[in-house]
C-alpha cells in the first residue's frame, strides 16, 4: 500500500520540542520533494518546510525559521521535522506530503492538495501550559 504516515505529535509546554516523523511505505521518499504543512482550527493551511527532491536543499517559512529543522533518513525511508522552542501558535495538525518534482519553495507550498502524489493523515501538535 502506497502511503505516508506521520507520527510524533503530542502535548508539549511552550519552549518544548518534538520530533515529527513522516514514513513512506510502498515508494522511496528520496525520489520526492517532501513538504510539511500545518493547519490550525479555522485557519488556512500553512506550508512550514520542505526538502527538495533535486538536491536535498531545505526551506522554511519565516514563522518557523531557526526553530524547525527538516531532515531525511533514507535507511528508514523517513523524513523528520524537529520542532524546537514551540509556541502556542504552533498548535495545529501537521501533515507531510510528497511531490515528484521541486518547483521552488513558494510554488511548492502553494500547490493544491491534489497536486501532491501522497499525503499523510496528520499528527496533532498542541502547545499549552
Amino acid at each position: 500500500q502506497l502511503q505516508l504516515v506521520e507520527s510524533g505529535g503530542g502535548l508539549v509546554q511552550p519552549g518544548g520540542s518534538l520530533r515529527l516523523s513522516c514514513t513512506a511505505s510502498g515508494f522511496t521518499l528520496d525520489d520526492y520533494t517532501i513538504a510539511w504543512f500545518r493547519q490550525a482550527p479555522g485557519k488556512a493551511r500553512e506550508g512550514v518546510s520542505c526538502m527538495s527532491s533535486s538536491d536535498g536543499s531545505t526551506y522554511y517559512s519565516d514563522s518557523v525559521k531557526g526553530r524547525f529543522t527538516i531532515s531525511r533518513d533514507n535507511t528508514k525511508n523517513t523524513v523528520y521535522l524537529q520542532v524546537n522552542n514551540l509556541k502556542p501558535e504552533d498548535t495545529a495538525v501537521y501533515y507531510c506530503a510528497a511531490h515528484e518534482i521541486f518547483e521552488g519553495f513558494i510554488a511548492t507550498m502553494a500547490l493544491p492538495r491534489y497536486e501532491f502524489d501522497y499525503w499523510g493523515q496528520g499528527t496533532q501538535v498542541t502547545v499549552s501550559s
